[in-house]
């Protein structure tokens, strides 16, 4: 009895010298001559305690850790084991997206986190069979006709929906969420520019209310599975169809029933349809396949109805803070007008989009500190080392932060934190093109967003008949609001607004 009591206290002792050791190793590891190299390591359990910790601040968790490092880089360590890298530095996020493209791939991981829903569609695949599907879209986009359509179905959804809600919110002194009017908005806009169908989410309860709800939800319960602290729990309850997992199936379900009778639908009738949305473009181009179609529409759904409201949303907090932007911006608008000899109410053409510099520009500095997609993540194929010299491991995940990276000083200079819209225009009023490597909110590379052009038009498009009709009283402190990290960075809360007829 007593060797057994001796031995216990001495295997208790042995493993208390080897966690002592353990946390002074990995401490100086993670600090060395007063220089932050990263994550907080625990012994055993890594980073994971402060990941627990501050997942409901992830954003600014991660940033502020990126920011102290030298190369703003960190190596994140999940548990005994490595597990990925963390960077805001553009040498790195240009290696990974364009010289070294084939060796960071989305991986396995991602896939199977998004393959209910998104299937092989375009935004869930690699490989040959991504290749395949941006060659056919590629040449879709870049059409001349597919542009206009995308043009006049902007104009008309914000005369016929936007405008009269924000009339009858004027009239009746009632407080919007704006968010939620922009999301319902480009969900309508999305679901006509892909495969020409009305849901009528905005000003109504139209036939696609459902769906949208159904499409929502399945986004936000999909992206929780990299929430999971330990995945294969994530497996099990989708194995056994219990908890979110059951939840997410039965939205999955209405989604792919609302598609998939659009597709068949469309499929019976290819040979009377001149339509020019999405779907009729690549029928008549012989794609075929309902799956190969739903799963490619159902990407473009998720890319047109998350990002445009969530840039918008965010570009119009900032400016109730920056009046003087505001004013800047409608001097501008006017000044077109009058060129042109318009009124207010008058739509604007695509060449008049393009003269509207400072608007751009400042939509694009709103990008910079608000990017609809804060983070994005690839696998690494095979080990490999990055330009500012970080090892980085074959199954690792490399995250680029978009979000960091327009808190980056030595990216944007010491002013990184403050909204100039001024920082992209050249000495003679024009706005400058970005390094999409420095600047990667449209991605870079390869997988470039294909929508980046059409983004803008609606963005454009919309900020120029609201702010040219009505005045934006956003209600609240002026506080910095929350975000919140769905598959796009939304407002916590939305952003409830009065609206008042300028």
């Amino acid at each position: 009895m007593e060797m057994e009591l001796i031995f216990s206290v001495q295997s208790l002792l042995l493993l208390s010298l080897i966690i002592l050791f353990g946390y002074y190793y990995f401490s100086l590891h993670h600090k060395q001559n007063g220089v932050n190299h990263g994550f907080k390591i625990y012994p055993i359990l890594g980073a994971l305690p402060d990941f627990l910790r501050n997942r409901h601040r992830f954003l600014d968790w991660t940033n502020g850790i990126l920011r102290r490092c030298p190369t703003n880089t960190a190596v994140f360590h999940r548990a005994v084991k490595v597990h990925g890298v963390f960077t805001a530095n553009p040498l790195n996020v240009e290696y990974v997206l364009k010289t070294n493209f084939e060796n960071y791939p989305k991986g396995e991981h991602f896939i199977w986190i998004f393959n209910d829903l998104f299937g092989q569609g375009i935004f869930n695949s690699d490989g040959d069979l991504w290749k395949v599907q941006r060659k056919a879209v590629s040449s879709e986009f870049s059409s001349k006709s597919i542009r206009n359509f995308t043009m006049d179905t902007v104009v008309l959804e914000i005369l016929t929906r936007l405008i009269p809600v924000l009339n009858r919110a004027s009239e009746t002194n009632q407080v919007l969420d704006l968010q939620d009017i922009l999301e319902q908005f480009a969900f309508d806009n999305i679901c006509k520019l892909v495969f020409n169908v009305d849901p009528g989410c905005l000003g109504g309860n139209g036939i696609g209310s459902h769906f949208m709800r159904a499409f929502e939800e399945a986004t936000m319960l999909s992206l929780g599975r990299f929430m999971y602290v330990f995945p294969f729990l994530g497996k099990i309850s989708r194995i056994f169809n219990m908890g979110s997992e059951r939840n997410l199936k039965k939205s999955i379900e209405i989604v792919h029933e609302f598609t998939d009778n659009i597709v068949q639908t469309r499929l019976q009738s290819k040979d009377e349809t001149k339509d020019e949305d999405l779907l009729s473009r690549l029928i008549r181009n012989g794609d075929d396949s309902p799956r190969f179609l739903r799963d490619i529409i159902i990407s473009f759904i998720l890319a047109g109805r998350d990002t445009t409201p969530s840039a918008l949303t965010w570009f119009f907090w900032l400016l109730s803070l920056n009046p003087n932007i505001e004013r800047n911006i409608l001097n501008e608008l006017e000044m077109i007008r009058t060129r042109n000899e318009k009124t207010i109410g008058d739509t604007y053409t695509l060449g008049e989009l393009r003269d509207m510099h400072y608007l751009h520009a400042a939509i694009s500095e709103s990008l910079r500190l608000y990017p609809p997609v804060p983070v994005d993540r690839r696998v690494c194929l095979n080990d490999d080392i990055l330009p500012d010299g970080t090892f980085i491991g074959k199954g690792w995940f490399l995250t680029y932060h978009a979000y960091a990276m327009g808190r980056t000083e030595a990216i944007w200079g010491k002013n990184c934190d403050e909204y100039l819209p001024e920082r992209w225009l050249d000495e003679d009023g024009n706005c400058k093109q970005e390094n999409p490597f420095k600047f990667p909110i449209f991605h870079g590379g390869p997988r470039m967003c294909l929508g980046k052009d059409m983004a803008y038009i609606q963005m454009k498009s919309i900020v120029a008949a609201v702010l040219e009709r009505f005045v934006l009283d956003v209600q609240g402190n002026g506080e910095c609001p929350q975000h919140l990290l769905s598959l796009t960075l939304r407002m916590k809360g939305g952003l409830p607004v009065r609206v008042k007829k300028r």
